[in-house]
């Protein structure tokens, strides 16, 4: 079975799936592979993209990645250009609520609604939850008086947001960022009040079986996008500075923190 790629966790916009499709077809040609580019759109499920076995180059997120047996082959992981992420592989989450929002810190969220992407999401869940767990504790009781879920992606959130279904949710950073340069109108919805610590990136993997040969030239192939000339639009477009190669253990705080004894968002 030949192996696939995708990148449909960071093609935040029209444009910037088209950017990811032509990097990644850029990538495999250099790498000497003749690989397909797929589509895997909204709202077909990323978990069952990310449970299939012929994988070659796909963006995974990280808690996933992190808990899957046999763990994916890390191929690589994006350098996002903006300065808060100081050269990193690294992302947040930002917590937002409506920009026309009174609410100035996450503190003044607290008795209104919060929404989360899937239970699951590590930007669009678990990092929030995080975050809010030591408030939780300190408060002795329920900081929302309700949680609405399943808003599946960042839109959903920024949607669920603009309706006034909800006071505040989380977004990928990344993510965020990608729709401040393509749709800041859909982007300027929203304001971030808080944003939680750094954490590893959703990276590149291989669930297909790679070839020691194979896996070098793609990693090769992906350093040297950061210096194409004909990709200098596109990684500008993306935000993109380059790519590193993280030692998997990194993601493995991800698997830690999903193991807290957080409370769910309905009791938080």
């Amino acid at each position: 079975m030949m192996p696939v790629a995708n990148a449909r966790m960071y093609s935040a916009t029209a444009s910037a799936r088209a950017d990811w499709k032509a990097l990644l077809a850029w990538a495999l040609a250099r790498a000497g592979l003749d690989w397909k580019v797929i589509d895997y759109d909204a709202p077909a499920p990323l978990s069952a993209l990310w449970a299939r076995d012929d994988l070659g180059l796909a963006m995974m997120c990280g808690l996933p990645f992190s808990q899957r047996a046999p763990r994916p082959t890390l191929v690589a992981a994006p350098i996002p250009s903006p300065a808060r992420y100081a050269g990193r592989p690294v992302y947040f989450t930002d917590i937002v609520v409506r920009a026309d929002s009174k609410h100035q810190r996450l503190e003044d969220t607290f008795g209104g609604v919060v929404g989360y992407t899937l239970a699951d999401s590590m930007s669009g869940g678990v990092a929030l939850r995080n975050h809010l767990a030591p408030y939780r504790a300190a408060h002795g009781s329920r900081l929302y008086r309700e949680a609405v879920g399943n808003l599946v992606h960042a839109r959903g959130v920024i949607e669920a947001l603009a309706a006034g279904r909800i006071d505040v949710g989380p977004l990928d950073s990344y993510y965020h960022d990608l729709l401040r340069g393509s749709e800041p109108a859909l982007a300027e919805q929203v304001r971030v009040v808080a944003s939680t610590e750094a954490m590893p990136i959703p990276p590149l993997v291989a669930t297909a079986a790679l070839s020691p040969d194979e896996l070098a030239r793609l990693r090769d192939a992906l350093r040297d996008a950061a210096d194409a000339p004909e990709l200098e639009a596109v990684a500008e477009r993306l935000l993109l500075a380059g790519f590193a190669v993280p030692d998997p253990a990194d993601y493995e705080v991800l698997a830690a923190i999903a193991l807290r004894p957080i409370p769910p968002f309905e009791e938080l």
